[in-house]
């Protein structure tokens, strides 16, 4: 999960998304991108609620939730999940790609319809936004340079621990709570990179994201066992029932005949 946004930067971001422009000079660097990236896809769509367009905000480097194969085009089971709810409405679905923490406030801001990027669902996040049926169960795993002698299992992530995370995810939450130095990143690719030049002991993140990460870096790999279980659900704007109820109606659909387990096997079996 993720340090507490200024109310600063969420000001100065909503109001780069409704202008789809504007100075950034007093925002940090972190926020100037987020707000940058959210602005851009958010102008060039339809707003939320589009009668014909049904909007999805996620972060595309969560293999097998959200990816991409050719750099542009966004595939996932996150997105097979939207394409089965927006079939349903009869909508057609939009996607946005943007960091993690732009999805989040981009859907409380209500520029998006939804936000699904491998979302957990924490009490602090019940209050800014609300939340689906949980529809994903992951486990927490650390990943590690081989060879490199720093830890030997899950037990060895404690306090003094450098913990490379991505921005906002429970992983970043956990760590930090557990005394672990935290490295932050934005995509899990950059934090790979750190990892292998040895300027972070591991990474903690999702068991299927792990491997998809693992399989393309073969000087990595996954330790043994778990650090704890996490679940995920689709964030929509505060108060919008009404797309909830639509949302978890097709969801519940989905778990119930398998087949969110059958878009996951897709995802992880190519």
């Amino acid at each position: 999960m993720k340090r507490m946004v200024s109310l600063a930067c969420v000001l100065a971001l909503a109001v780069s998304m409704m202008a789809g422009c504007g100075s950034k000079k007093e925002e940090t660097k972190a926020a100037e991108t987020t707000a940058e990236t959210t602005a851009e896809t958010a102008g060039e769509s339809a707003a939320a609620g589009d009668s014909d367009k049904l909007i999805m905000a996620t972060e595309a480097g969560f293999a097998p939730y959200e990816y991409t194969e050719d750099g542009q085009t966004v595939i996932g089971v996150d997105v097979d999940i939207a394409n089965e709810i927006a079939k349903a409405m009869g909508k057609e679905l939009e996607i946005q790609n943007m960091t993690f923490d732009g999805a989040l406030l981009a859907v409380q801001q209500g520029v998006v319809d939804f936000a699904a990027a491998g979302i957990s669902v924490t009490p602090a996040r019940q209050e800014e936004m609300d939340f689906t049926i949980e529809y994903a169960t992951s486990r927490q795993v650390v990943v590690v340079k081989k060879d490199a002698g720093k830890l030997a299992s899950v037990e060895d992530v404690q306090a003094g621990t450098v913990v490379g995370v991505q921005t906002g995810t429970t992983a970043d939450f956990y760590c930090g709570d557990e005394g672990c130095e935290v490295k932050q990143y934005g995509k899990y690719a950059e934090a790979a990179m750190e990892l292998k030049n040895d300027k972070i002991d591991c990474i903690v993140m999702d068991s299927l994201p792990a491997e998809q990460l693992v399989a393309a870096n073969d000087d990595l790999e996954i330790l043994e066992g778990e650090l704890f279980t996490d679940k995920y659900a689709i964030a929509v704007k505060k108060g919008n029932t009404e797309l909830l109820d639509q949302m978890n109606e097709v969801l519940q659909k989905l778990v119930d005949e398998g087949k969110v387990d059958e878009f996951t096997i897709n995802h992880t079996t190519k």
